[in-house]
């Protein structure tokens, strides 16, 4: 009997809101402090989306600019207090806007773990999850040669603004963690070797 490959559905993403561009960009702050309520899973949807949906379903284009649409980057959804959805590791399919189940995992547990692996930043024990943007260089770097390197960072920039815009528009709370240590996060990922991560970004109800 084979193995039977785990997905869950995401809600369709919201394509008109009632926040503006202008607004978004003016009310745009990092946020290391969470209440401890819970993210809807439309909301989480909509973060997504934000950050590697597809906006144009003939060519396959995405929200964010990818040099030469090479698609270096992965987008992982750590779920801790997610409704509707268990904790564990996420991988968001773009394609069919669909989360893979890659582990499940005691919520506690695994916000200890990213915790330690992120240089004790305690913004990872009291968020509802994590994003976790990884990058896969020689997509790009076969069409560009080494340059195509800081194409993949420029990239990684352009999503994560994308997130945090989405999430003033949202109320919900977020910030971009470059600091950790890859070689323990990686191992709590389990992610292949040829994938690096680059950016995480914990977020949740903005509390005290």
């Amino acid at each position: 009997m084979g193995y039977r490959i785990r997905e869950y559905g995401l809600p369709k993403p919201i394509l008109k809101g009632g926040l503006s561009v202008e607004e978004a960009i003016y009310r745009r702050r990092s946020f290391r402090n969470y209440s401890f309520s819970s993210v809807s899973l439309k909301e989480v949807s909509q973060m997504l989306w934000s950050s590697q949906g597809i906006t144009d379903e003939f060519n396959g284009f995405r929200s964010a600019p990818s040099a030469g649409a090479t698609y270096p980057l992965n987008v992982y959804l750590v779920s801790l207090n997610i409704e509707s959805l268990p904790s564990g590791l996420y991988k968001y399919i773009p394609k069919d806007h669909k989360l893979l189940v890659i582990f499940e995992k005691d919520a506690k547990l695994l916000s200890r773990e990213i915790y330690y692996s992120c240089l004790e930043q305690e913004s990872f024990l009291y968020c509802a999850g994590v994003i976790v943007i990884t990058a896969i260089f020689e997509r790009t770097v076969r069409r560009y040669g080494t340059v195509g390197e800081r194409f993949v960072y420029m990239e990684v920039g352009h999503v994560s603004q994308n997130i945090y815009l989405q999430c003033v528009s949202l109320g919900i709370g977020t910030v971009a963690v470059g600091a950790f240590d890859d070689v323990r996060l990686k191992s709590v990922l389990g992610l292949p070797i040829e994938e690096k991560p680059l950016y995480l970004m914990p977020f949740g109800k903005i509390g005290g």
